[in-house]
């Protein structure tokens, strides 16, 4: 078996991972109760699917119980460039460095189940393979396995690696032998927590995912709250400001795998260009990207919400076209944005003429705070 497990390392590395280590399911007996914790304290929002599948998650026997080992691999997606200069290009789309090429889970889940398939041929044992497909909690079992460890940002942290690498996962029945996990190499360090623009970790190793930019822009589907509106900038689909802030970084390996490099029309579109997607426009341009899970309505919203933090005049034009828009919460999104342009006569004009006929209460109630943002402007 170690000389199978690796084989299999070398296996790994022929299919462009940069990391694999190995773990069993009984490894990471803490997540269970840190997970019930988060839940409780609601930190998960919306994402229901985190509740309702929290037993599995915690207990990865409870996913497989003939699982008898876990093998976790790691690919990185290294930028070439500094994300956080990025934030500066105020009428450019800032999307999340891991967002900007291909979806990651099309490209590791076929890698996984093709060295899947050869380890079972070899070793006559079952397989699973996961990536964020399953209630499976990759970061302890990256961490158990020792390819990282859950950094103050709760992601996973490599001395190798930086921060910037997928995970996915194998479950064998076959017994290999287990890697040594990873130790905390965080120290005093809060250079992660300091940064987040919105103030999303509560304590260090605590994330409230209702406050974190990447949730608010990928997962949330209404309006976000205005206490966030301005704090997002230019971030239109995720954020990578704790990544970036990680000084483990230095260490880290750009992306060498040609479908996880950055397309060029996906570095820093422009928000005009963007504010004109319609459906099948939105579509044709994020095949084959994550980016599309958002679709369209909620990916504009969050473009209105970067030309209203612009402060470029000439990006009113493309708010006030979506003032017409078929979804409310673009609508409402687009007064909002007029408004953080300080479009007073627009606004007048456009309120008088649909506000008689708009029946959606958000979208009331972004004129209505605009409106009252004008007089007492005035």
């Amino acid at each position: 078996m170690a000389a199978l497990a690796e084989t299999l390392r070398g296996k790994a590395r022929e299919y462009g991972f940069d990391a694999i280590r190995i773990t069993h399911p009984g490894a990471i007996p803490q997540a269970s109760g840190r997970l019930e914790d988060f839940l409780q304290a609601g930190h998960h929002g919306s994402m229901g699917w985190l509740a309702a599948n929290s037993e599995r998650r915690g207990k990865p026997q409870a996913l497989w119980p003939q699982a008898r080992s876990v093998v976790m691999f790691a690919m990185t997606y290294g930028p070439g460039h500094d994300p956080l200069g990025t934030l500066e290009q105020k009428t450019r789309g800032n999307i999340s460095v891991y967002a900007r090429g291909d979806d990651y889970h099309d490209l590791i889940k076929g890698r996984l189940k093709q060295i899947g398939q050869w380890f079972a041929h070899e070793s006559e044992a079952d397989v699973k393979v996961f990536v964020d497909t399953a209630p499976v909690m990759e970061k302890p079992l990256g961490e158990a396995a020792g390819i990282g460890w859950q950094g103050k940002h709760t992601n996973l942290v490599s001395r190798e690696l930086g921060s910037w690498f997928f995970l996915g996962a194998m479950f064998t029945d076959a017994e290999l032998p287990a890697d040594e996990p990873e130790t905390d190499h965080c120290g005093s360090c809060r250079a992660c927590i300091d940064i987040c623009p919105t103030n999303a970790f509560p304590a260090p190793y605590r994330l409230d995912a209702r406050r974190c930019i990447s949730y608010l822009t990928i997962e949330h589907k209404g309006r976000i709250a205005e206490e966030f509106r301005v704090k997002m900038g230019n971030r239109i689909y995720g954020c990578d400001d704790c990544l970036a802030a990680c000084p483990w970084n230095k260490y880290a390996i750009a992306a060498h795998e040609s479908r996880l490099i950055a397309r060029d029309e996906l570095k820093l579109p422009a928000l005009a260009d963007l504010a004109a997607l319609d459906d099948t426009a939105f579509l044709a341009l994020f095949r084959k990207s994550p980016v599309k899970r958002t679709g369209r309505d909620r990916f504009i919203r969050n473009v209105l919400i970067a030309i209203g933090n612009s402060g470029d005049s000439d990006l009113a034009a493309s708010a006030k076209t979506l003032l017409g828009d078929e979804s409310p919460l673009v609508r409402a999104m687009a007064v909002w944005a007029l408004k953080q342009l300080g479009e007073a006569i627009t606004l007048a004009g456009e309120a008088k003429k649909r506000l008689p006929s708009e029946t959606d209460a958000d979208v009331r109630a972004e004129w209505r705070a605009a409106l009252q943002g004008q007089k007492e402007q005035a």
